[in-house]
């Protein structure tokens, strides 16, 4: 190992004793500061992401609103105006009857289920363990909704029909997040898709997609939108999990349901008085960014294939990235070291060299066993494969014990 390594291990061991000698919320704090400040100092990052900008660059995203939508017209009241021009274009991607906005996607599902629950007389939602509504939203179907939340399976991949067809006791309904997140952003084939939801039709259930980032699945699936959309009975989009927008989601299905959905949404509180700066965004996002989500999930293999190459050369004993192959654009990275190893090496990394490669913060699964999600959008494009594999090794350069591994490499 150089001297410069050194010193940066020197200086990486010394902060983390410090580090140590504060609660852990007081860490946890500092910790994100300091990867925040040093994400936005860096001259070169992987993942650019507009939610941690500051508020002049996200305003500049209305930059050119006047092709967005006819400006002239009045605001939007209660959800009219430009909030309905939304509403009908998502209802026209998603090849649905019609669609509704929504400021949450929390709301936005809640009410579908609800709807739905109505119908079929069975309040019962069939779903994974590690859905975003049973690890996320603080038990909302059962607290808020009235909903009974069933699990399906809490293996880390999509349902299979056979888990479908014999679930032991019947439900009205069967939500699929697609894809995954916190499996991986996984994503099953589109046949066994298929099969999954012929499963629910054959028990009578309803199917509802929870479609954050379904934006981003046509190359994994290889259909256009509205063929993945139209095999469920509803579905949820959100605007800024792929599409970068402020903030909103749209819930699309049949008229009648969304008509129900509207009265609901008001019910909850999500009648908002005034969203076009929202809207405006979401829009924004539809007519750039949807248009080269493709390109984004066709380089994200690109980048996922040359960080484990990049982690090979580095000598690290183990390393996962998670799909090997992402189904879109998003993906997982693990690797055998402490939450406190990895979040010292990545934020040294931002501020040492100004090259940010891991961006979001690292999670414990395990004793010295770690998670991050690697985002691959636009600002990825300007990187290589060799990009990739040099900043990888530098960031492994930096982990405890990289040094006498390179040595005996």
């Amino acid at each position: 190992m150089g001297d410069t390594a050194r010193q940066s291990a020197g200086q990486a061991a010394e902060d983390l004793s410090q580090e140590r000698e504060l609660t852990e919320e007081e860490r946890l704090l500092r910790r994100r500061a300091r990867r925040i400040d040093a994400y936005r100092k860096a001259g070169r990052t992987l993942a650019r992401l507009e939610l941690l900008a500051p508020l002049r660059e996200r305003l500049a995203r209305l930059d050119g609103a006047e092709a967005l939508h006819d400006l002239d017209e009045p605001s939007d009241l209660y959800g009219n105006g430009i909030v309905e021009a939304l509403e009908e274009r998502v209802a026209a991607l998603l090849g649905k009857e019609a669609a509704a906005f929504f400021p949450t996607g929390t709301m936005a599902q809640q009410v579908a289920l609800r709807c739905w629950a109505g119908r079929s007389g069975n309040p019962t939602v069939a779903l994974h363990a590690l859905a975003h509504p049973e690890v996320h939203e603080r038990n909302a179907f059962r607290e808020v909704s009235g909903l009974r939340p069933v699990h399906v399976t809490s293996e880390p991949r999509q349902p299979s029909a056979d888990e479908i067809r014999g679930f032991e006791e019947p439900f009205g309904a069967l939500m699929l997040e697609l894809p995954l997140r916190d499996a991986g952003f996984v994503l099953p084939t589109w046949e066994e898709l298929t099969e999954v939801v012929a499963a629910a039709r054959e028990r009578d259930a309803v199917v509802h997609f929870d479609g954050a980032r379904l934006w981003e699945t046509t190359v994994h699936f290889g259909r256009p939108l509205d063929e993945i959309a139209d095999l469920a009975d509803s579905v949820y989009v959100s605007f800024y999990k792929s599409l970068q927008a402020y903030g909103g989601a749209a819930l699309a299905g049949p008229r009648t349901l969304i008509e129900e959905a509207k009265t609901w949404r008001h019910r909850y509180g999500g009648a908002v008085f005034q969203q076009f700066p929202t809207v405006l965004s979401a829009l924004a996002g539809l007519e750039r960014e949807l248009p080269r989500l493709p390109e984004y999930v066709t380089h994200a293999r690109v980048v996922a294939a040359a960080l484990r190459e990049g982690f090979t050369q580095a000598g690290l004993p183990w390393a996962r990235v998670h799909p090997e192959v992402p189904h879109t654009f998003d993906f997982q990275v693990w690797l055998p070291y402490g939450v406190d190893e990895v979040s010292e090496a990545a934020i040294r990394q931002s501020e040492e060299t100004g090259t940010a490669l891991f961006i979001n913060p690292w999670d414990e699964k395990g004793p010295g066993l770690s998670m991050t999600e690697v985002y691959v959008r636009a600002a990825a494009l300007e990187w290589t494969a060799a990009d990739v594999r040099t900043a990888a090794a530098d960031f492994a350069a930096r982990l405890p014990g990289a040094g006498a591994r390179s040595t005996t490499a």
